[in-house]
C-alpha cells in the first residue's frame, strides 16, 4: 500500500544526495574558490567539542528541564556546574541520534526512510511525545515518510528531530545539502514541517560552525537550510531582528518571543498540548532559545549554556544544542578543562554499542563517506597533514509544509515481510495485570500514556484495569479465544468506563468481524460507566476470537476502563 507515492518521495530524496556529487563536478571545473579544505585534525577536534558540548549543555540543564514553562529561570534557581556532569551516557537527547549514526554505519548513506524506520522501531528505550508517536506508528506497520505525518503523529511540530539533528552537521562539516536530506530520512520518522526545519535548522548550524565561529553569520547559515515561508524561519528571524535591536538585553528579547510564539495561539496552532498551555514543546520556540544562547552567550561556553537554559520549557535540550554548535566552533583541545577533565572514555552510551572513542571513530569515517559522496576528496600536503576538500554547497531546502495544512498522507505501510524485522515490544506489557482482572485474555499494543494496569478503585468501582491505544491511530487490543456451547446461548458482558477528560471507542470482534461500535464518554455512561452486551448465539458450537479494542478518537485522554469482562452461557 502506498509503495507508488513512496516511490516518489524516494526519488526525490535521492536526487537530493545525488545532487552532493554534481557539486563536485562543478568544484573540479572551477578553482579554489569553490572548495573548503578543513584538516582532518581540527574536524577531528571539533567534531570532538560538538559531542562534549551536547553533553554538557544537558547535563547542567537537566534539573530545570521543563519545571520553567512560559517565564525566565530565576538566577538562583541555576545549578551549579560539575565536572562529573559531562558523563551524560543516559540521556535521549544523546543516545537517540545515536541510533541514526549507528544506521548509516551499518547501510551508508543511500540508507532507505523504510530500514531507518525499522531501525528506530527496534530501539529499546523510552521515548516521548513526536519520537515515542513516531515509533509506536513503525511498530503498527506505519511505514515512514507516514510515521511523522500530522496525521498519523499529533506531535509532528515537537521538538524531537531537533534535539537529535546534531549528528547531521557533525558530520557533514560545510555540506548542508547532506544535513537537509539526512533529515529527510531521520527527521521524518517522527516529524513533519516545521519539527522537522527545526533539526535541519540546528544541523546546518553544526555543518557551518566547523567553518565560521561568528554566531549571526552560523545562525543565517542555519536558516538557509530551510523554507523562508515557514513559521521556524520567520521565528529565528524574529530574534535575529529582535538581538540586533536590543544587543545587551536578552530579557527584552525573550519577552518579545515569548509574547508571539508562546501566548499568540496562531503560532502554536499544532500545539500538542493545546495553544493555551504553559507548557510548550514546540520546535520553534525551543529553536528560539538554542539561538538565543548563541547570540547573547558572545561565544562564552558558560554564559550559552545558562542564557539557553534560563529561557525555560525545554531547558536541557536547548543548551545542549546551543553548547554543541559553540563548542564545536572552539573545538575540544581549546574547552575549559572543568568540561572535559572528569570524562569517562570506557563507558557506552545507553542502548547504543559506542563508548566515547568509538563515537568519535564512527563519527569520522562517515563525514569521510560524506566528503567523497559530494564530490570531494582527502589530500595529504608535503608535511604529512592531511585534509578535507570539500565542494561548497548552495542549501536546497525542504518544500513548505505545514503541520495544521499538511499534504495528503503517502499512506506507506510495512510489508509482512518487514513487519518480522520488527522484533522489540509494541507497547506496555499489561500480562500479569490482565492475568489477575481477566484470567484468559491476552492485551497488545497498549500505550503507556496515563499509567495504564490494574486499579484497586477508580471512578467509584473496585478492581479495574485501565489501557490506553498504543497511537492516535491504534488501538489497545485484548483477545481471547474461546470454544462456546452449542446448546446455550451466550453472551459477552462488559462493564467500561472513560476518563473523565475524554472518550474512547469500544469495538468488538468475533473472527474478525466487527459486532459493535460504541462510543464510551460522557454522554453515553452514567457517572462515568455503561454496561454494554454483546449477543454471541450466532457462533453457538464454534471456536471464536474475540477482540475488543480500546480505540483512540480525538487522542484526548482515551484510556478504557475494565471493570468487568465476563461471557456468560445460559
Amino acid at each position: 500500500m502506498g509503495r507508488n507515492h513512496f516511490s516518489v518521495f524516494m526519488v526525490v530524496v535521492l536526487a537530493g544526495l545525488c545532487a552532493c556529487g554534481t557539486l563536485g563536478a562543478t568544484t573540479r571545473r572551477g578553482g579554489s574558490a569553490q572548495v573548503q579544505r578543513l584538516s582532518v585534525e581540527d574536524y577531528l577536534d571539533k567534531m570532538k567539542g560538538g559531542w562534549i558540548g551536547q553533553m554538557a549543555g544537558v547535563g547542567w540543564g537537566a534539573p530545570t528541564e521543563f519545571k520553567f514553562n512560559g517565564m525566565i529561570i530565576p538566577e538562583d534557581k541555576v545549578p551549579q556546574w560539575e565536572p562529573r556532569l559531562i558523563n551524560q551516557f543516559n540521556q535521549d537527547d544523546i543516545y537517540v541520534e545515536m541510533t541514526f549514526l549507528r544506521t548509516l554505519e551499518l547501510y551508508g548513506f543511500d540508507v532507505s526512510i523504510r530500514r531507518a524506520g525499522l531501525d528506530f522501531a527496534n530501539s529499546g528505550y523510552p521515548l516521548w511525545h513526536a519520537n515515542r508517536a513516531g515509533r509506536d506508528n513503525l511498530r503498527a506497520g506505519i511505514a515512514p515518510p507516514d510515521s511523522g505525518h500530522p496525521k498519523y503523529n499529533k506531535c509532528a511540530d515537537d521538538i524531537d528531530y531537533q534535539i537529535e539533528a546534531d549528528f547531521s552537521g557533525l558530520i557533514a562539516p560545510g555540506m548542508p545539502n547532506v544535513v537537509i536530506q539526512l533529515g529527510e530520512i531521520f527527521g521524518r520518522l517522527m516529524n513533519y514541517g516545521d519539527g522537522l526545519y527545526g533539526g535541519q535548522f540546528v544541523g546546518g548550524m553544526y555543518a557551518a560552525a566547523f567553518f565560521e565561529s561568528n554566531m549571526v553569520k552560523i545562525v543565517e547559515a542555519g536558516l538557509q537550510c530551510i523554507p523562508r515561508e515557514s513559521q521556524y524561519h520567520e521565528c529565528i528571524s524574529d530574534v535575529l531582528r529582535w538581538y540586533r535591536q536590543y544587543p545587551q538585553d536578552w530579557v527584552k528579547t525573550w519577552q518579545l518571543i515569548n509574547e508571539k510564539y508562546h501566548l499568540n495561539p496562531q503560532y502554536r496552532r499544532f500545539s500538542c498540548t493545546g495553544a493555551a498551555s504553559a507548557f510548550n514543546i514546540d520546535a520553534k520556540i525551543n529553536g528560539a532559545y538554542i539561538v538565543m544562547g548563541l547570540l547573547y552567550g558572545r561565544g562564552d561556553p558558560d554564559q550559552t549554556v545558562v542564557i539557553s537554559m534560563r529561557c525555560g520549557q525545554d531547558s536541557d535540550c536547548n543548551p545542549s544544542n546551543a553548547a554543541g554548535i559553540l563548542f564545536t566552533t572552539i573545538g575540544f583541545e581549546k574547552l575549559p578543562d572543568k568540561f572535559t577533565s572528569a570524562l569517562d572514555l570506557s563507558r557506552k552510551f545507553s542502548h547504543t554499542p559506542y563508548d566515547f572513542p568509538t563515537l568519535l571513530r564512527v563519527s569520522e569515517k562517515l563525514t569521510r563517506d560524506a566528503v567523497v559522496n559530494c564530490g570531494g576528496k582527502m589530500v595529504t600536503d608535503q608535511g604529512g597533514k592531511e585534509y578535507f576538500v570539500i565542494p561548497r554547497q548552495t542549501p536546497r531546502p525542504t518544500a513548505l509544509e505545514r503541520c495544521w495544512d499538511a499534504k495528503p498522507a503517502l499512506e506507506c505501510r510495512y510489508t509482512p515481510e518487514e513487519m518480522a524485522q520488527i522484533t522489540a515490544e509494541s507497547g506496555k506489557d499489561l500480562s500479569k495485570a490482565i492475568g489477575e482482572f481477566a484470567p484468559g485474555w491476552k492485551v497488545s499494543k497498549c500505550g503507556e500514556a496515563e499509567n495504564p494496569g490494574l486499579r484497586k478503585e477508580l471512578r467509584g468501582r473496585e478492581n479495574v484495569l485501565v489501557t490506553h491505544p498504543l497511537g492516535q491511530n491504534v488501538g489497545c487490543v485484548l483477545s481471547r479465544s474461546v470454544d462456546l456451547p452449542a446448546s446455550r446461548k451466550s453472551t459477552l458482558k462488559l462493564v467500561v468506563g472513560h476518563d473523565a477528560r475524554g472518550d474512547w471507542d469500544l469495538i468488538v470482534k468475533a473472527n474478525g468481524e466487527v459486532l459493535l461500535r460504541k462510543t464510551i464518554g460522557p454522554e453515553t455512561t452514567t457517572l462515568g460507566w455503561v454496561e454494554v452486551n454483546v449477543d454471541l448465539s450466532r457462533f453457538a458450537g464454534r471456536t471464536v476470537n474475540l477482540e475488543l479494542v480500546n480505540e483512540p478518537t480525538g487522542w484526548r485522554y482515551e484510556t478504557g476502563h475494565w471493570a468487568q469482562i465476563v461471557i456468560v452461557s445460559e
